[in-house]
């Protein structure tokens, strides 16, 4: 019988999957896609393909990469993820600079507005910082490791985003809630000041994202779910001042094109640089939607439905501070189905994602064909690992059907008989790595 479970065990985690994951530099400098344990890079600033190089020490990623991010002003970038390494690289000649070793596998990633901290969770729901440099009172880092700063009591934390004036972390998990927390001035201290929490979520919560119109400085919190919707939160009070329900709007959604099948879990948010005009990416829809967002009213409304190819299901989102054009990825690290470890990705580019208040022509963003994109076929190649991947319809959409198990399977709670509980806790690989 626990041979049975054991090889239960095992072949879960060995039909995991991580979706491909997009960043892009805040100037629109460079794009970077994270499939498996590849990080791939173009400058796009040089029209030139990108090489890493690793000055830390530290291994490489040999797992799937699960966080991504550049830091405000794009001088520093972090990837981490089921290797249990945190690798921080410097984007002027993308060196890795500091490897760092998580105690457990890496779920969320984000860098500091100032540069000086990476903060990473983990997935027993544990958020550490480590230090880049001297904090404000002179605190040196200390000997490369992460301190913990706080935490989510076990569950996993899906997404984590400084406020726009770095002031507070929003954390946000599978249980429903978000989280906001006073960034600490002394990381040894802790994370202990909680301003608030966001709650009314009815599924776990999938993506954060804030919007900083020039009107509100201090900004709104978005997020996003399993429960089909996306929020519009004041989360300095932690109340909800809008809901948009997917689910409950399919009409409407339905009118520009396309149609909601079921109840769809939220993937992916963006906004733009006024925080006026939302990017939405949800499971088994083949597009994108797009939000407007009235702030003086606190209201979510649909404003665009723009459909892609039937195949296409977008797996992350990227979007600069310039908000020129959205980028899209497809992709993941494996798919059990077809019984292949090819490391798939597919990168879309909608062109004028934001426009100028001030500007009176017709708002029509449009996905770009190959040769349109910035960079071309280039770039293309570069992030895709090949050009012809958009040919290969039937594993496109073994893709789509990969990417949401795993998104089911890794975020809503399973329940185990006490057998199986005790395989688990006897089977986790949870000791630290020797540093």
């Amino acid at each position: 019988m626990e041979e049975n479970l054991i090889e239960e065990g095992e072949s879960s985690r060995e039909g995991e999957v991580a979706p491909a994951l997009i960043a892009i530099h805040p100037r629109d400098k460079s794009a970077v896609v994270a499939v498996g344990p590849e990080l791939r890079v173009f400058d796009i600033e040089r029209n030139c393909p990108i090489s890493l190089s690793d000055d830390s020490g530290g291994p490489s990623h040999s797992d799937s990469i699960r966080a991504i991010g550049f830091g405000a002003n794009g001088s520093v970038f972090a990837s981490a993820g089921d290797d249990k390494l945190v690798k921080i690289w410097a984007t002027d000649s993308w060196h890795c600079t500091k490897t760092v070793y998580a105690e457990k596998r890496v779920s969320a990633v984000a860098i500091s507005h100032n540069g000086q901290y990476v903060i990473f969770a983990d997935k027993f729901g544990l958020v550490w910082a480590i230090a880049l440099g001297e904090d404000d009172e002179g605190q040196a880092p200390i000997d490369n490791k992460a301190v913990p700063i706080l935490g989510h009591y076990c569950s996993i934390i899906t997404s984590l985003k400084f406020s726009p004036d770095g002031r507070f972390i929003a954390s946000a998990d599978r249980d429903f809630k978000i989280r906001i927390t006073a960034f600490p001035k002394r990381l040894l201290k802790g994370a202990h000041e909680i301003q608030s929490f966001c709650l009314g979520h009815t599924d776990f919560v999938s993506c954060l994202a804030f919007a900083c119109p020039l009107d509100y400085p201090q900004g709104f919190l978005l997020s996003g779910g399993g429960d089909s919707t996306v929020r519009l939160w004041d989360f300095i009070s932690g109340h909800l001042l809008h809901t948009y329900d997917f689910e409950t709007q399919a009409g409407l959604v339905k009118s520009n094109g396309t149609e909601i099948k079921g109840c769809s879990a939220v993937i992916d948010i963006r906004a733009s640089c006024d925080g006026s005009l939302i990017a939405v990416a949800i499971q088994s829809l083949h597009g994108i939607i797009l939000l407007n967002c009235d702030f003086s009213s606190r209201t979510l409304s649909i404003a665009k439905v723009v459909t892609m190819e039937e195949s296409y299901v977008p797996t992350s989102l990227g979007l600069s501070d310039l908000s020129k054009h959205l980028w899209m990825v497809m992709g993941v690290s494996n798919i059990p189905t077809l019984g292949t470890a090819m490391l798939l990705s597919c990168v879309r580019v909608m062109s004028s994602f934001w426009k100028d208040p001030s500007d009176s022509s017709v708002h029509n963003p449009v996905i770009m064909g190959d040769s349109e994109v910035p960079g071309g076929e280039k770039l293309l190649e570069k992030l895709q690992g090949s050009l012809d991947v958009a040919a290969e319809e039937a594993t496109l959409a073994a893709t789509a059907a990969a990417v949401k198990t795993s998104m089911h399977n890794l975020l809503i709670k399973k329940q185990y008989s006490v057998e199986k509980r005790e395989l688990r806790k006897r089977s986790r690989n949870d000791k630290k790595l020797k540093q």
